[in-house]
């Protein structure tokens, strides 16, 4: 009996720290603890399918359901407000089948609210789960969201949420002014280690709105959550931020192979693990998963396969090399606190342009703009070590370390 009382005892205090260990995310402070924010107002939403509350209903539709609010628009980034429009595919104007409201696309022909859109809109709010990485398109969207709440007078507040490859990791070149674009707006690092929230107050604080126009934001931060932190270790469902980060495992190993949709190599779109699949028709995987293994890269062990992209439907469509049998690496995260992803994929890109020097190609736009600056491919053309193409960034890194302390909230 005595026993029993210590497991019941054990079990408990386990249960305790579970409940304890559950990460608040700001769009559940927001109708907890800050619902006067938003009360008797017209709210615009800039969201998408990640927008969940702990008790698993979306945000967009528990305002819809609430007398106290009113819902009177939706902004829906790249992929849509339901996160279910392929990479890259235009969305239209529609009503949100849900809630009723008028949804706006701010990924296509238009990236950012216009006046009109905007108006009857008291208050616009910003919720959606990111990936921690520069050029994922969803913080360029935050951004111009705010600048056009800044030029129409309407308050501005991001719902924080976790970033899920921590806040700690800062690695990969800034964005050199010449290649500003979607996937680079602003002048920060491939991998930042910030939150949306601190990234929002990061671009107001630096005046890096247009005209240098400052936005009247509010962060409503998470309660709970650690800046070493990973996704799976929040106690929140994890929930893919788009259809090609299927699980945190992709997010790991995205923001250096994400550099692969930069050369004529599959970066795994239209297989089961996208990001982690590497490969084309004229590469054999042995060899080159051979040379870098023998680099001893921390925390990653790269696997020979063979795949073959296929169309999925609203994941991949007409993925690089359809149909066609790829040679190629897996890789294969061993030890995520250790492994450097950008570093990882400089030498993965080093390594095939030594392997298949006349095969071997990139697509120089958008590589350049997915590392930016065009350093990355001219350094590899021109037979650089990656080491030294590493240490080019050190000194960059260290200088944004400095910059974001300033806005760091957690």
């Amino acid at each position: 009996m005595k026993r029993l009382s210590v497991l019941l005892v054990g079990l408990t205090i386990g249960l305790m720290f579970t409940v304890q260990a559950q990460v608040l995310s700001g769009a559940d402070l927001l109708l907890q603890k800050h619902f006067s924010m938003i009360q008797g107002k017209r709210v615009g939403l800039v969201t998408n399918h990640s927008a969940l509350l702990a008790d698993g209903r979306h945000l967009a539709d528990a305002l819809a359901e609430n007398p106290e609010v009113k819902l009177v628009a939706l902004f829906g980034p790249e992929h849509g407000i339901r996160g279910d429009a392929p990479a890259g595919a235009k969305i239209q104007d529609d009503i949100d089948g849900k809630t009723g409201a008028k949804v706006y696309s701010l990924y296509g022909r238009i990236n950012k609210p216009t006046p009109e859109m905007l108006q009857g809109v008291d208050v616009l709010v910003f919720d959606i789960f990111d990936v921690g990485a520069r050029f994922y398109t969803y913080e360029s969207t935050m951004s111009h969201a705010m600048e056009a709440a800044a030029e129409n007078n309407i308050p501005y507040i991001v719902l924080d949420r976790p970033n899920p490859i921590r806040g700690t990791w800062v690695e990969g070149f800034i964005r050199l002014d010449s290649l500003r674009s979607f996937v680079g707006l602003h002048p920060i690092p491939i991998a930042h280690g910030l939150t949306m929230g601190e990234l929002a107050t990061l671009y107001n604080g630096e005046g890096w709105l247009k005209n240098h126009i400052k936005a009247q934001l509010t962060v409503i931060r998470m309660e709970g959550w650690k800046r070493s932190q990973w996704y799976d270790e929040t106690g929140l469902k994890w929930v893919k931020p788009s259809p090609n980060i299927p699980t945190l495992a992709s997010a790991v190993v995205y923001p250096g192979t994400c550099f692969f949709e930069g050369t004529n190599l599959s970066e795994g779109r239209g297989t089961e693990k996208p990001f982690e699949y590497i490969g084309a028709p004229y590469v054999h995987g042995a060899p080159w998963a051979q040379e870098l293994n023998s680099r001893n890269l921390p925390g990653v062990r790269f696997e020979p396969i063979e795949f073959t992209p296929k169309e999925i439907p609203g994941a991949a469509t007409n993925p690089k090399h359809k149909g066609a049998l790829c040679g190629g690496v897996f890789v294969n995260v061993m030890d995520r606190n250790t492994f450097e992803p950008i570093k990882t994929a400089i030498h993965m890109l080093s390594t095939l342009k030594q392997l298949y020097p006349s095969e071997f190609q990139w697509r120089p736009g958008s590589i350049d703009r997915l590392s930016g600056t065009p350093n990355t491919r001219l350094w590899i053309d021109a037979g650089e070590s990656p080491e030294k193409i590493v240490s080019a960034w050190k000194a960059e890194v260290k200088e944004f370390e400095n910059l974001r302390a300033k806005y760091l909230l957690y």
